[in-house]
Parts: structure tokens; sequence; C-alpha cells
């Protein structure tokens, strides 16, 4: 098979989570574990960092892996989903695995997965996993995919765990309840490793301190280790100025991801940097500092308050849970404009009805839906987003939908396209 051939193999046979929802999720690492043991366990071959979170996972990654690659460290990174390129979920230095190694992985590990039967993500895992090991990389950034406990990046011991802010998302899989949430994250944490929460959340902090008591984990809550001094948006980027909490020197810092958002990841970034200097990891604070305002040039990250073009601003941004869309809400609010046109569809397992309650009545609504099995029809959702106060008008392409706002906008309006991964992939 060649590299498109191999892709629409692992599609067509192999049930992946974003395009069919939960009957993808399988809830244990049995196949994980089958695979690495065939590969001979790469997963002990390298060292890595260990990301779970609701929101903010893929961006404090990107901003670790920034970290160490600006550091001189061979950094391998593993993240989904993705936007473009299968292989952007695969990276070393900011560089996606090539096409031959994801044939010729395919190839090595067909009869396993016809006599395993496992998920996309499973495969990609192992896939990630022996790429990490063979190129044997000094780091890698784990982002989970799923929850935590059962996520099949779960079977690593990494150096740090960090999760980031917990919120209401895949319910179905998770629990009810932000402490029913919370506990399935906290399954990354292990045993004497440390572990950095980057935002302290009253309702489930417990759940967090009781689990690292549990297994003597140290424990650090960012947001008790840093104190946000100046924050503003200046030319693109987010400029910071961050004091310790027990005192010493503030930090500036000017982060080329500017959502406002980002401060709360930051903070989980500073303190996962802080432990692991503390580890004899050689992490220079001026590399930091720079590193910080070259995340997307060194990772490429993309699709987070992406600014694409001016007159009419156009912004990109993959948020779309309740948090999430709550983020998005905040940060239009500081700015200035004459009206917003958003692009927006979602999938049929979310919250949908939570999500529109907090978008913006004023605006213009493109009611789409993404090309994949588990897109929300885009009349269904114009109707739920009229009993919100929502108007607007249905296409039937994420594409057509884009064309339309950008059609009806005026230069000094605002463009937002957001909802789900799969809006902000096809708009791009």
């Amino acid at each position: 098979m060649d590299y498109q051939q191999t892709l629409d193999y692992l599609y067509e046979r192999l049930p992946m989570f974003t395009r069919v929802g939960a009957s993808a999720f399988r809830k244990d690492l049995h196949n994980t574990i089958a695979l690495c043991e065939q590969l001979g366990n790469p997963q002990h071959k390298f060292k890595s960092i260990h990301i779970a979170g609701t929101n903010g996972k893929g961006s404090t990654s990107h901003m670790l892996a920034a970290i160490f690659q600006q550091a001189g460290y061979k950094t391998g990174l593993y993240t989904s989903p993705h936007l473009k390129d299968f292989r952007e979920r695969i990276r070393i230095n900011g560089e996606m695995v090539s096409t031959t190694f994801v044939t010729e992985f395919v190839e090595q590990m067909q009869s396993s997965i016809e006599e395993l039967d496992p998920s996309f993500f499973e495969l990609t895992v192992a896939m990630a996993f022996q790429y990490f090991a063979l190129e044997q990389v000094d780091i890698a950034i784990i982002e989970v995919g799923l929850g935590g406990r059962l996520d099949s990046t779960n079977i690593i011991t990494p150096e740090l765990s960090v999760i980031t802010n917990i919120s209401y998302d895949h319910m179905n899989i998770l629990g009810n309840t932000l402490p029913e949430i919370a506990s399935e994250k906290a399954g990354i944490i292990k045993a004497g490793i440390p572990v950095v929460i980057s935002q302290t959340q009253s309702e489930i902090e417990s759940v967090f301190t009781d689990k690292a008591a549990s297994l003597h984990a140290p424990i650090h809550f960012a947001d008790q280790e840093w104190i946000i001094q100046e924050n503003e948006l200046s030319a693109g980027h987010l400029q910071l100025g961050i004091l310790p909490h027990k005192g010493g020197y503030m930090k500036r810092l000017s982060l080329d991801l500017s959502g406002q958002y980002q401060v709360k990841n930051i903070m989980g970034v500073l303190s996962a940097v802080k432990v692991l200097q503390q580890q004899d990891w050689k992490l220079p604070d001026a590399g930091v500092v720079e590193a910080l305002s070259h995340v997307k040039k060194l990772t490429g990250l993309r699709g987070r308050w992406e600014v694409i073009s001016k007159h009419p601003v156009t912004i990109l941004d993959v948020g779309h849970n309740e948090a999430g869309i709550t983020e998005i809400v905040e940060q239009l609010r500081h700015m200035v404009y004459r009206h917003l046109h958003i692009v927006t569809g979602f999938v049929k397992d979310k919250e949908v009805d939570k999500v529109l309650s907090i978008f913006p009545p004023a605006a213009t609504y493109y009611f789409c839906k993404a090309q994949i099995p588990r897109a929300l029809d885009e009349h269904v959702l114009a109707e739920m987003a009229a009993a919100k106060g929502l108007r607007g008008h249905t296409y039937s392409s994420v594409q057509l939908a884009f064309m339309a706002a950008k059609q009806q906008a005026h230069e000094e309006d605002i463009v937002l396209v957001c909802g789900s991964f799969f809006i902000v992939a096809e708009a791009m």
C-alpha cells in the first residue's frame, strides 16, 4: 500500500472516535499493551511527560515541546486529533513523521490489526511510541486522547504528569459530575511522579490531592505558585508579566499563542518547567522565554485563536465545549468590531444545548456540518440555536458556510470559525 492507501485502510478498518464517537472508545488498555508488547514495549525506551485535561492540554503540550526543542533536546510530540494531515499527531522537533514510516509500520502490524481489532487511536499510540523509541528521542510530550485512566497513552511512566482545566465534556464516557470527570483525568498520576495541576477548582481539588497523597506523588497547583501582574494583547502576541507567588523576579513573556485562555495554561507550563529544572533537565529561563514566543513556528500548532486574515479579522479556534466556548466569548468582549459572524457546527454527542446558551445572540450564524458520520445535522443545529435566540442560515458544508460569512462580512467585522476540530479543519 502507498501512503494514501494506508490511510484509507486505517480509516475504514479501525473504529475512529473522532468520526463515530463513543463506540470507538475501548474501556481498557488491553489492546495497547498487546500491540506494544509485540513491538518490544517501546514506551519504556524514552522519557516522557504526560498531559491530560478537558481544555488546554494541546496548547500545554505544544508549549512544553517548544521549550525542550529550544533547549536542544530531541523532542517527540504526540497529540490528537489532527487538523489537516494525519502525520500532525506524531512529530519530532516539529517535523511530522514520514509517510514511509507510517506505511511500513501499518504493513508490519497488519496481522496484529486483523487479530486484535484495535481502535484507530490504540494503533496510533503504538505507532507514536515505536517511532519515538526508534528515533531515540530525549523526551516525548504525550497528550492524552480522552480521559486519562483508561486512555491508551496511560501505559507510560513519565517524568512528570500535568493536568489542565477540568470541565464538562465526553460525559457519556467520563461521568456526569466534575469530580467523576476529574477522577478519570487523575488516573494519569503515578506513584512518586510529580504532578502539576494548572488550575485550582474547589469542587475537584480534593480529587487530585487525595489521589496524589495515596501514590506519594508531589503535587503542585500552578495558579497557587504564580501571580499574573501584566496581561495585554499587542502585535498578535500575549504580553504577560508573571511573578512567583513566594516572591522573586517577574518573568516577562510574549506568547505567540494570543488567546486570553492561554493565561491559565502558561501557569501550568511554568510550574512544569520549575519541577523539570529541579529534576536536572537543562531548561534555561532565557530559552523558555524564547520558545514561548515561537511555539507555532517550533511545533506547527494551529487552530488556537488563530488569526488567518484581517479586514475582516478572521479567527479559527478549535474551542468546542462549554469551557472552551466560554473562553472564546470572553475574548470577543475585549475586541472592537462592527458585527460578528460565527461559522459553527458540532458533533452529535456534545452537550450542544449548553454550549449554544453561551454564544452571543447579536451575531449572525452560519450553521454547517463537517463531513464525518458523527456530525450534527445543520438543520437540527439551527433549530436548537433558534430556541436560544440565535439567528442565521444553514449550509451543507463548512466551505459554503465559511465562504458565505466572508462574502457578507464588512471589513470592520469579525468572522469566527469554531465548534469542533472538524469545522476548523475543513475551513482550513
